[in-house]
């Protein structure tokens, strides 16, 4: 997309140049886990849709109401807001760049040819540190000048879709697991699919494999950055004690979008003296940017920081069955728990074992050889209210008369 600015003399290469370094030179963007839309002028719809499934028999006359796996459009916009950046240099550092096409008196920017330009701002840009990179993730939009524009994070944090995790574990192992086991299996296998976490989240995870490991393990390695085959991507920005598992990348099938662009201003770029009798120059820089997540539900979060952002709004424990009855031959059943987070279940009773499953819980009566019918019950609770729990009876015949029991 061409960067359009109408109300000012500058060259558009020089205009895309500078945008290019303002937007990308960041850690997120440079990993590829956002997609960067840059010449938005106005407010714009996220480019990016589902589907359902849409194969089916075929037919000679298809009608509407054949029809499915509708596009599913995401309803979040970019609506970049206006800031600026702005510095104070020596243009002797540069001198070696510009004074080549202006080899008398003092720099004047806007004289300078494209070439020109574009030479000065690149070397420029090298010493201007652009945040960026730190509002696209934390940025909140208030009245100062720390709080320019909405971030993933405060955008993710008005979304009532999120998949909120809990746990009351505190190693880095078992906080990857909880938001594993909450990931949508529709993701699972997406090869955008990514786990973030901070900088200092992953050495300690990355302490606890070699902790873990046998004493063959090299203390000096650094384990790889995968938990059950998901990439992990750190991020020097990003808080500590907070994971999310989503879709990154840097085109528009991720789950993390921004637009940038230069204000349609005269102004937009301007390098002159900060004074008549200043050997100072200021460089100031007119832009505007905006964030946004595409789909909440594509988004798994475990918040367990002193004071968590992100909040399950109710904890809940449910059981699509309330009983279980078993042949006395022996059988095993399925049990779908749904929960807001992680779960324990009790002992099984005798007779009966219990293993946890990717949706709940698959229990197996062994063959009942005592002549006699046996009973008992599982108690589920959720680990983070232990208030909240699900009793599962089990029952067993003595003798199979009972053909097909529940």
């Amino acid at each position: 997309m061409a960067i359009v600015v109408r109300n000012t003399n500058y060259n558009g290469e020089v205009l895309e140049k500078i945008l290019t370094l303002a937007a990308t030179g960041n850690e997120i963007v440079e990993k590829g886990l956002i997609y960067v839309i840059p010449g938005v002028e106005k407010k714009i719809s996220l480019p990016r849709i589902k589907s359902g499934k849409m194969l089916q028999k075929r037919k000679e006359n298809p009608q509407v109401e054949d029809s499915k796996g509708n596009f599913n459009y995401s309803e979040k916009s970019l609506d970049p807001v206006d800031f600026m950046a702005f510095t104070v240099f020596n243009p002797r550092a540069f001198e070696h760049i510009w004074r080549k096409w202006q080899p008398k008196g003092n720099l004047v920017f806007a004289e300078l040819p494209p070439e020109g330009q574009n030479a000065l701002l690149e070397e420029l840009i090298k010493q201007v540190k652009f945040e960026l990179g730190d509002h696209y993730i934390n940025g909140e939009f208030g009245d100062d000048d720390d709080h320019l524009m909405n971030g993933i994070l405060t955008q993710a944090a008005k979304d009532t879709e999120l998949i909120i995790v809990s746990t009351s574990k505190t190693t880095m192992l078992e906080k990857l697991k909880a938001v594993r086991k909450a990931i949508p299996k529709a993701l699972r296998s997406n090869p955008n699919l990514r786990l973030v976490m901070s900088v200092d989240d992953f050495d300690k995870y990355d302490d606890e494999l070699t902790e873990r490991e046998s004493k063959n393990a090299s203390e000096t390695d650094v384990n790889s950055k995968r938990y059950k085959g998901i990439t992990i991507e750190t991020l020097a920005a990003w808080p500590d004690d907070l994971i999310v598992a989503t879709l990154c990348s840097p085109d528009a099938d991720g789950n993390w979008f921004a637009a940038v662009n230069l204000q349609d201003d005269q102004d937009v770029i301007q390098i002159d003296k900060i004074a008549n009798a200043s050997e100072l120059y200021f460089f100031k820089l007119l832009m505007k940017a905006d964030t946004n997540i595409a789909f909440g539900e594509e988004m798994v979060v475990l918040d367990t920081r002193t004071s968590p952002v992100f909040k399950s709004s109710e904890k809940t424990l449910a059981s699509d069955v309330e009983k279980l009855s078993f042949k006395a031959a022996g059988e095993s059943k399925e049990v779908t728990i749904t929960a807001s987070g992680e779960y324990s279940v009790s002992a099984a009773p005798a007779g009966f074992t219990v293993v946890g499953t990717d949706d709940g819980l698959k229990v197996t009566a062994e063959k009942n050889t005592s002549g006699k019918a046996k009973a008992g019950n599982l108690v589920v609770t959720l680990d983070s209210d232990k208030t909240k729990t699900v009793d599962i009876v089990l029952s067993q015949a003595a003798v199979d008369e009972e053909e097909g029991g529940a």
